[in-house]
């Protein structure tokens, strides 16, 4: 069985003024290129396509305007030319509402039509309806895009209230299975099959018993498998989409075999760290009870009911978002659904322009810098400098995100390869063994000559406009990162330094850095 778990994140925050005084700390890090400490996909950055309906409304606003599965403008170019810069994007079709999809095949129990509000309905909705149209409408639109497809199927079809949020009965999964069947018969491309959306644990307002729910995910594999049979790669199976409790995750396991304080909650180290004990305790329970599963986050936009209004879509979130993405990779979460692709206050894409938010930026430099292997790294820094480390993507040398919560500390970094300490501890009677420590303390090389050594890094240093947090422009290496006059995502183009010059990072920051002369067995 190849069961995934997802876990969804929700930290908050708001705006700072930079202090008048400015400190500058040393900051001394290792980065250990001997082994993985982690692995995450390829296809590590993903973001949600939503469900919400236009009239979904709250705090006064009505934050999603047409950007569902059901209405969203396929044909916008804007939405093409943002998705293609991935090569390619994860993207999941699904939320709060994919438990109230019906698809319009034969065999339908219950009338299809529109999501419309519905007092004491689901989120405040009725059921809705894909119609077979639209769903090949979508999947040509995956196809020109190179999207990698995940779906959320409807997990509470056939099932009925027992208690306030509890919902039981076995699960109906005869629409479903037409759905798969239908999907399989057109040939629309789909990696991975997610059976339902947070009715782990708690829920959110429907939950299912994991004894049940590990009993009707049991179904589905078997649906996928006799479905899928005669295909030449069958997708993955992603469950559950929810909130992580522990005594829930392990008992599945054991079955299937607007915030006022949001921006000061992003810049706040202790905040952002309470995101590694869930994570920590994800890890443990996966290995204990389910070492065959992969851990997914499979929905989170740092903020609840559709992402807070001028934090979301502002530069200052990607403090949030960034950090999010290296901790997660750190301990072993294989994909990272972003909340959401367009649409609420949290879409790396504006709803009305379909112009691409600050974070939009931060996920295409972390798709194309950081590869899949993650490496270990000791620090002696303030808590305010979050430090991760990959292997970078396609190329030699490893990739650092750097990111500087600090409103007062302009750090300089001095970064030394972890091979330089190994070496330092062996005995050796290679005569060359004491030219290779010296070597290897700092930032080593990889040629083997000296022409073979590039003579810069690659720095990409993240700033918002006029220095304003909640800018919804982000400076690249000072540039704004704007469309071009075609209309085309911007050319991200690195700042080229001499390998040898001091590593900085400024006040309240992000920065990239490639260093492609960092000796890094384990991503060779």
């Amino acid at each position: 069985m190849d069961f995934r778990l997802f876990l969804f994140l929700f930290l908050t925050s708001l705006p700072a003024i930079f202090a008048q005084l400015q400190d500058t700390a040393d900051a001394n890090i290792v980065v250990d290129g001997t082994e993985r400490a982690a692995e995450v996909d390829e296809n590590f950055i993903c973001a949600t396509m939503d469900w919400w309906p236009h009239d979904k409304c709250n705090y006064n606003q009505c934050p999603w305007g047409y950007t569902s599965a059901i209405n969203l403008n396929l044909s916008h170019p804007l939405l093409t030319k943002a998705i293609q810069a991935f090569k390619p994007l994860r993207i999941r079709v699904g939320g709060s509402l994919q438990d109230r999809v019906l698809y319009d095949l034969e065999g339908l129990k219950l009338r299809c039509h529109p999501f419309r509000k519905e007092k004491g309905g689901l989120f405040g909705f009725s059921r809705g309806c894909l119609r077979m149209s639209r769903w090949d409408e979508l999947n040509l639109f995956f196809n020109k895009t190179g999207a990698i497809v995940t779906f959320g199927l409807n997990a509470l079809y056939g099932r009925h209230v027992i208690d306030k949020t509890a919902w039981g009965g076995d699960w109906d999964s005869s629409n479903a299975y037409e759905f798969v069947k239908y999907t399989v018969s057109k040939g629309h491309k789909i990696d991975s099959w997610e059976f339902g959306n947070e009715l782990c644990g708690s829920g959110v307002e429907a939950k299912v018993s994991a004894e049940q729910y590990g009993k009707d995910l049991i179904k589905l594999r078997k649906i996928i498998d006799e479905l899928y049979e005669k295909s030449v790669e069958k997708p993955t199976l992603v469950a559950p989409g929810g909130f992580y409790e522990k005594k829930w995750f392990s008992k599945l396991l054991q079955v299937t075999g607007d915030d006022p304080n949001l921006v000061r909650k992003i810049l706040s180290p202790h905040s952002l760290n309470k995101t590694a004990a869930t994570l920590i305790d994800l890890e443990q329970t996966r290995k204990q009870h389910g070492p065959w599963a992969k851990s997914w986050v499979g929905e989170s936009g740092g903020a609840f009911n559709s992402g807070g209004r001028n934090v979301s879509d502002t530069f200052v979130d990607s403090f949030w978002y960034l950090d999010q993405l290296g901790m997660a990779a750190k301990y072993n979460t294989k994909v990272y659904c972003r909340q959401s692709l367009i649409g609420g206050n949290y879409g790396l894409l504006d709803r009305d322009t379909f112009v691409p938010n600050p974070d939009y930026y931060s996920a295409l430099l972390w798709n194309r810098l950081m590869g899949g292997g993650v490496l270990a790294v000791e620090r002696n820094a303030s808590p305010f400098l979050r430090i991760y480390a990959h292997c970078s993507r396609g190329r030699p040398g490893i990739t650092l995100l750097l990111i500087n919560l600090s409103n007062q500390t302009e750090f300089i970094l001095n970064v030394e390869n972890g091979l330089g300490r190994l070496h330092a501890i062996r005995t050796t009677n290679h005569r060359q063994s004491s030219i290779v420590r010296g070597v290897k303390r700092a930032v080593s090389w990889v040629g083997q000559k000296t022409s073979d050594r590039p003579l810069h890094r690659e720095e990409y240093h993240l700033t918002p406009a006029n220095g304003r947090l909640r800018s919804k422009t982000m400076l690249l290496n000072g540039t704004p990162l704007e469309l071009t006059k075609d209309g085309n995502i911007p050319k991200l183009e690195p700042a080229f330094t001499d390998v040898n010059s001091p590593i900085s990072i400024t006040l309240r920051s992000i920065k990239f850095i490639a260093l492609p002369n960092f000796d890094a067995p384990a991503c060779w």
